[in-house]
């Protein structure tokens, strides 16, 4: 290790303790044309991500049964993918270092954020396997029928449980609880309110703890652990919902092809995704090398308070806290403190790097998506619009860039901004966010002109 290397970690690390943004880039990621990837002793592979996606398209038929606003998509639950040249202009992201496009997915139906694939993919799953084994379907059924009353019976002898943030307990409590099933959310205390409201509208159980996600967790998995009836949904642990995230991999490269999107080494492909726990930007990240090789490069994007997926892969077994960190963030469902080992085997070979962003910009850069795009997203969804800005205009990102030889390809690239949530955020919820940001943003413009 080289004396600039030294100098290089301190540097990196003393930016971590003290809550500066900062990028990590990963000198473990291999270039390999194909990377073996090793979840829990398992290798896992493309067609998993087939068989999660051949699973959605089975319940669809369900689906647009149980939820009205799928019945235009025949059950299919997508997002939308689009360019946004206002919003590359409001980053400062010049044309000549690549273009810039959002995924949609804080517009998901049914539970409006990203976790509408993992989720909704490991519920589905559950109810799949218990109508399989006690005879309800064969896997060439109807699955409609399962929306009839002896699958509800049935169901109805389990309970599904999770702790969550937030999101995650919104798409298993909403997908639960509409196919029959008993659901619990365990919620942190940096839950907001209004998702908790929405989730006991839906009859779902919501308990609450005064500790953080950490330990809403480990209250469902006791709870779980007393009752042979409840299914308790991991996501520290669950490769379901990895592979259902993995399986949004499959309907972006139909996007692309539609919108004439090359991703080769001379179009690379850089995916900029907000990390919690990390199963889900690790599930698309996974699917996407699978897709591509190693003409993607993930991104992670984590707040200053709560990297703790960057602490996992620095530090196996720690926590944001071992670093004096607080874990406080207004990106609630980034809110972390201990990442998903599981997910950090998968990303080992796979992940680029990670960024960590403070809440400040959070806000900002939500204000430049709706007044540039007309987007409207939750804090925590727009961590993504960061990466740009990261990989092509600091000292850690240029010397990457250079280091991989990727600089000559930024005209070419594609840069895509994964936005994760916002859509059932109530009206004046979204408007305190919209205010804070415009604020932000007017004080940066008074600092410039001085």
């Amino acid at each position: 290790m080289t004396t600039e290397t030294i100098s290089q970690d301190q540097t990196l690390l003393e930016d971590l303790r003290a809550a500066r943004p900062l990028l990590w880039t990963n000198p473990a990621r291999s270039d390999a044309a194909e990377v073996q990837t090793v979840v829990d002793g398992r290798v896992i592979s493309l067609a998993d991500s087939i068989e999660a996606q051949d699973r959605f398209l089975r319940f669809a038929p369900l689906l647009a049964q149980l939820f009205p606003e799928l019945r235009e998509t025949g059950g299919r639950i997508e997002s939308g993918l689009h360019r946004v040249p206002a919003m590359q202009r409001a980053l400062g992201l010049a044309p000549a270092r690549g273009a810039l496009w959002v995924k949609a997915d804080h517009g998901l139906p049914v539970a409006g954020s990203i976790k509408a694939r993992g989720g909704i993919h490991e519920v589905l799953e559950f109810a799949e396997s218990l109508a399989l084994e006690n005879g309800l379907i064969t896997r060439e059924s109807d699955y409609a029928t399962l929306a009839q009353a002896p699958a509800r019976e049935l169901f109805a002898r389990y309970e599904v449980a999770v702790g969550s943030t937030g999101n995650l307990g919104l798409s298993i409590g909403v997908m639960a609880a509409a196919l029959g099933f008993r659901a619990t959310v365990h919620m942190s205390a940096d839950a907001k309110e209004w998702k908790k409201t929405r989730l006991r509208a839906r009859g779902v159980n919501v308990v609450e703890h005064e500790g953080d996600y950490a330990e809403a967790v480990a209250a469902g998995r006791r709870q779980a652990d007393q009752d042979p009836y409840c299914y308790f949904v991991d996501d520290e642990r669950s490769l379901s919902l990895m592979l259902g995230y993995s399986a949004a991999a499959l309907h972006l490269r139909e996007q692309f092809d539609a919108a004439g999107i090359v991703v080769d080494a001379d179009h690379p492909l850089f995916v900029y995704l907000p990390c919690g726990v990390g199963g889900a930007p690790a599930g698309i990240a996974f699917g996407l090398r699978q897709i591509y090789g190693a003409h993607v490069h993930a991104f992670f994007a984590e707040p200053t308070q709560s990297p703790c997926f960057l602490v996992e892969m620095l530090s196996p077994g720690k926590s944001v806290y071992d670093y004096g960190l607080d874990n406080r963030t207004e990106a609630d469902g980034l809110a972390v403190p201990r990442a998903s080992e599981l997910a950090a085997e998968a990303m080992a070979p796979i992940l680029s790097g990670d960024y960590t962003v403070a809440d400040d910009t959070l806000f900002l850069d939500l204000h430049r998506l709706r007044v540039s795009e007309g987007m409207q997203v939750e804090p925590s969804a727009a961590a993504g619009f960061s990466g740009p800005r990261m990989l092509t205009g600091s000292d850690a990102g240029r010397s990457w860039l250079a280091d991989t030889g990727l600089a000559a390809t930024l005209p070419n690239a594609t840069h895509l901004v994964w936005t994760t949530g916002g859509l059932f955020v109530p009206p004046e919820a979204y408007a305190a966010f919209a205010e804070r940001g415009a604020a932000i943003a007017a004080a940066a413009d008074d600092d410039l002109a001085r």
